[in-house]
C-alpha cells in the first residue's frame, strides 16, 4: 500500500512540476508575444486608450482621434478626406486590424514603440506619447488624380524622378476608412467587402495587370542597351504584316495604315507598332528581355515604399518564341502595377538612374525628433544616359505627334507612351487603358502612370491616349506648377 501511495505521490509531483514549467514558459518567454498578439482584446483596448499619432501630408494631419463613450475603447481613428487618402493611409480598425501606413507604423502611432519612451515613462510604466508619420504626398497631385479618376475603376501613381518621392497614389473606387474604424461597424465592413473588396483594394500597388504597349518602353530600352540598334531613328527591319515566330498567327497593328514596316523605334513608339516590338523581343530573347525588365523593378518580391507593392512580372519560365515576341508588347504573362510603370518613366526622365520610390520622409516622436529618415533614397543605374535621352526624345514625339496629345502641359516638356492591353480570353473583356509619362518644367519634374480598368466609355473608344492620358495630364500639371 505504501509503495502505491509513493508512486502516486511522485506522479502527482511530476505533474505539478510540469505545470510549473509550463506556466513559467508562458509567463517568461511567451508572455510578451501573447500580449502583443493582434487577437488579444486587451492589447487592442490599450492601443486605443489614448489619441493616436497622425499621418501627415504637406504639414497637415489627414488622420485624427475621437473620444468614444460606452465601449471598452477610449478613442477611435478618424480620417480627413478619407476616400482621397485611403490608398496612402490604409485603415485602423478596432475590429479588423490595420493596413498600409496605419499597420506598418502602428507601434509609432499608438505609442508602444520603445524608441518613444522617455526616462520618466520607463520609471512609471506610462505609455509614451505617440509619434507621427510624415509622407511625401503632394495634396494637389493627389486631388488632381482623384478628381480625374472619379467615376472610373483605375489607379495612378506620380513620382519625383530625382528624389524617388511618391507625390500621389490614387485608387478608385475608394472608401472612407472611418466607416470601419469603430467596434460596431460590421455592416459597413460587409458592404465594403462585397465584390471581392474592390473599393479596399489598392489598385495602384496591389493589382498587377497586363501593361500593354506602355511596356514597349522597356523593350525599346533593351534594344538600345543591347546594341540591336544604334539609335531610335535606325530602321528596325521589321516585316508588316508580322507572323508570330513558329506559328501562322498574324500579329495585327491597331492602326492598319500606320507606317510600321521596318519602322524606327521612334516611329514604332509613336504609332505603337506591334510588329516592331514583337520582333525586337524575339531577336533579343527571353533572358535579355527579362534582365532589362528586372533592372526597372519587375520580379521584385520586396518592393516596399514602405507599403509592399505586389511584384510586377516578366515571365521566368521558359517560353516559346511566339510568346516571347508577344511579351515585347506587354502581353503574354507580363503584368505591371501603375507604380512599376511610373518607375520606368521615372528612370528614363532621370537620365537612366532609378531612385527607389518611397512615400514616407520621416517618422518622428511627439516632439518632432526624427526616429527614421528616408530622404536619401538608394539609386541605381538602369540604362545609360544616351539611351535615356533617346527614349525621352521618342516619348516627346508620342505626345507632340502621336496618340499622347491629351497629356500636353502648357509650358512643360512632356513625353509619354500610350497602351491598350488585351484582357480575358480572346480579349473578350474590357481592355485596360494605360498611359505613362514624364514631365519637366524649370527645376520641377514628375513621372506618372495611369491604368483604367473600366469606365462608362464605349468599348470602341477605349484607348490609353483617350482615357488615361488626361488623368496623367492633370497630375503632371499639378506637380509642375
Amino acid at each position: 500500500m505504501n509503495k502505491t501511495i509513493r508512486r502516486a505521490s511522485v506522479f502527482s509531483l511530476l505533474l505539478v512540476l510540469a505545470l510549473l514549467v509550463r506556466v513559467t514558459w508562458v509567463q517568461a518567454y511567451r508572455g510578451q508575444a501573447l500580449a502583443d498578439d493582434e487577437h488579444n482584446r486587451r492589447t487592442v483596448i490599450e492601443q486605443y486608450s489614448q489619441p493616436l499619432g497622425n499621418i501627415i501630408v504637406a504639414g497637415e494631419a489627414v488622420t485624427g482621434s475621437k473620444k468614444v463613450d460606452g465601449t471598452d475603447f477610449a478613442y477611435k481613428r478618424t480620417y480627413a478626406d478619407g476616400p482621397l487618402y485611403a490608398p496612402v493611409t490604409g485603415y485602423s480598425s478596432q475590429v479588423y486590424g490595420k493596413t498600409q501606413l496605419e499597420g506598418i507604423y502602428k507601434s509609432i502611432l499608438d505609442g508602444s514603440d520603445p524608441r518613444l519612451k522617455k526616462p520618466l515613462d520607463m520609471l512609471t510604466g506610462r505609455r509614451a506619447d505617440p509619434g507621427n508619420v510624415l509622407t511625401t504626398i503632394d495634396p494637389a497631385v493627389q486631388q488632381a488624380g482623384y478628381d480625374a479618376l472619379r467615376g472610373k475603376s483605375g489607379a495612378a501613381v506620380a513620382i519625383d524622378p530625382a528624389s524617388g518621392e511618391v507625390l500621389g497614389i490614387v485608387s478608385t473606387p475608394s472608401f472612407d476608412p472611418g466607416r470601419i474604424a469603430g467596434s460596431t461597424d460590421q455592416a459597413a465592413w460587409k458592404e465594403l467587402s462585397a465584390d471581392e473588396g474592390e473599393a479596399m483594394t489598392n489598385l495602384a500597388l496591389r493589382k498587377p495587370v497586363a501593361p500593354g504597349s506602355t511596356f514597349k518602353l522597356v523593350t525599346a530600352a533593351a534594344a538600345l542597351e543591347e546594341g540591336l540598334y544604334s539609335s531610335v531613328d535606325e530602321p528596325t527591319d521589321s516585316p508588316n504584316p508580322y507572323t508570330l515566330p513558329g506559328t501562322r498567327t498574324i500579329l495585327e497593328n491597331e492602326n492598319k495604315s500606320a507606317p510600321c514596316e521596318n519602322a524606327t523605334l521612334r516611329v514604332a513608339l509613336r504609332y505603337s507598332c506591334n510588329n516592331v516590338f514583337a520582333e525586337v523581343a524575339h531577336r533579343l530573347g527571353q533572358d535579355k528581355m527579362r534582365a532589362m525588365a528586372e533592372k526597372f523593378g519587375f520580379n521584385d518580391e520586396e518592393q516596399d515604399i514602405p507599403v509592399r507593392a505586389y511584384a510586377s512580372v516578366y515571365p521566368k519560365k521558359k517560353a516559346s518564341p511566339d510568346l516571347i515576341a508577344t511579351s515585347g508588347i506587354g502581353q503574354f504573362d507580363v503584368t505591371a502595377t501603375p507604380l512599376q510603370m511610373a518607375m520606368v518613366s521615372a528612370a528614363i526622365a532621370n537620365g537612366g538612374e532609378l531612385v527607389s520610390p518611397h512615400m514616407v520622409t520621416e517618422v518622428t516622436d511627439s516632439d518632432g525628433n526624427a526616429l527614421e529618415s528616408f530622404q536619401d533614397a538608394r539609386s541605381e543605374r538602369v540604362i545609360s544616359e544616351r539611351t535615356a535621352e533617346q527614349l525621352r526624345d521618342a516619348m516627346r514625339t508620342v505626345v507632340q505627334e502621336g496618340g499622347g496629345a491629351n497629356a500636353k502641359v502648357a509650358g512643360a516638356e512632356v513625353g509619354g507612351k500610350t497602351g491598350t492591353a488585351q484582357r480575358g480570353v480572346n480579349n473578350k473583356d474590357t481592355p485596360y487603358a494605360w498611359f505613362t509619362a514624364y514631365g519637366k518644367a524649370g527645376d520641377r519634374q514628375v513621372a506618372v502612370a495611369v491604368v483604367i480598368e473600366s469606365s462608362d466609355t464605349d468599348r470602341s473608344e477605349i484607348a490609353g491616349g483617350k482615357l488615361a492620358a488626361p488623368v496623367a495630364q492633370k497630375m503632371m500639371e499639378a506637380a509642375l506648377k
